[in-house]
């Protein structure tokens, strides 16, 4: 049924929650540290896994594409309960967490592009061209 989709999103938000409790406990910040984001990993892992074995029906996975689809304004309204102000005045680990993430992110697509397929068609430009309006 489609709201189990939401229960998996509520299983991996809890999980996400404790881990991010558990991670700002080992770095010494008392906060939770990137648990929004260890939710949404959760999710799309769990949500493959199900797809693999045949363990996600059509209307489960109905359920999951709609948390896709509200994905941002999910993750604005977990992340607004974060108290930003206290990881900032914690120490510079806030900072660093956060040019580590991009530069984590940038050397990422730099290798997926280096180690992905060469043979590029134009096909793409054909369906830009025909989705823009005339």
């Amino acid at each position: 049924m489609i709201i189990y989709g939401t229960a998996l999103l509520a299983a991996c938000h809890l999980m996400g929650a404790y881990i991010g409790d558990l991670l700002g406990m080992a770095i010494g910040v008392k906060a939770n540290v990137g648990g929004v984001g260890i939710a949404m990993i959760l999710l799309i892992a769990v949500r493959i896994w199900m797809h693999k074995h045949g363990l996600m029906p059509k209307t489960t996975e109905a359920g999951v594409e709609f948390w896709s689809l509200m994905y941002i304004p999910v993750v604005v309204a977990m992340a607004a309960q974060q108290n930003v102000m206290a990881a900032l005045r914690g120490g510079p680990v806030a900072l660093i967490a956060a040019l580590g993430s991009v530069l984590l992110c940038a050397a990422t697509i730099a290798l997926i592009n280096r180690v992905g397929p060469q043979d590029h068609d134009e096909s793409w430009k054909d369906i830009a061209k025909s989705e823009t309006p005339q």
